[in-house]
């Protein structure tokens, strides 16, 4: 399956924005973005004008690469919140925020979304009680994600639940040990990412 293998720090460097990649390193004084905040590049700091278009690729480049989901992946949740009743920008984040992958990672499960997204692949987790092993499974009202009990012996998740959560979960997800519930569904208000969804909106509606 196609991924992005390059350097992670390089891509917050590039939006000129943390998009919390690397876990714990992002909150620390490692973060490359606070050691190095410039555009990635020869001429990164010379980078300054930037074109209608190209505000607009930002602002999906940059929402993408914070859920860390590839292009066709983007433009079918698009699609999906463009056919759905409701302001388009919103439905396509709030699609994006129901990932089985970055609810385990709201709550606290994984320390970055690349890891959550192993963990499920790595069968850890359960939905209502079923296998779930597939991280773009998206999650209703009334979902429980559980970690399995045999995987709670996991050193490396052991680990994670023990660590103090650098993650603050979101009004919308009920936490218990190691459940976790969709108490409602997430509103423009309860995701933090820092992006003008309308504009977004705009570039694929050229």
């Amino acid at each position: 399956m196609a991924r992005y293998i390059g350097a992670a720090c390089k891509l917050c460097r590039r939006e000129s924005q943390k998009l919390f990649l690397k876990g714990a390193r992002c909150y620390s004084d490692k973060c490359a973005l606070t050691r190095r905040n410039s555009l990635p590049g020869q001429h990164g700091k010379g980078r300054k004008k930037t074109s209608e278009y190209g505000l607009q690729l930002r602002e999906k480049q940059k929402t993408r690469r914070f859920y860390g989901i590839l292009e066709s992946q983007f433009e079918k949740y698009f699609e999906m919140a463009e056919r759905k009743q409701g302001v388009t920008g919103e439905n396509l984040l709030r699609f994006l925020e129901l990932r089985l992958d970055n609810i385990v990672y709201r709550a606290g499960f994984a320390s970055s979304r690349k890891e959550a997204r192993q963990l499920v692949r790595h069968n850890h987790f359960t939905l209502n009680g079923n296998k779930a092993n597939i991280p773009s499974i998206l999650l209703k009202q009334g979902d429980i994600v559980e970690i399995k009990s045999k995987s709670l012996n996991s050193p490396k998740i052991k680990e994670l639940l023990d660590e103090k959560r650098m993650v603050i979960v979101p009004q919308w997800l009920e936490v218990e040990g190691s459940k976790v519930k969709v108490k409602e569904l997430p509103k423009r208000e309860d995701i933090d990412l820092e992006v003008s969804e309308h504009l977004i909106v705009e570039l694929y509606s050229k």
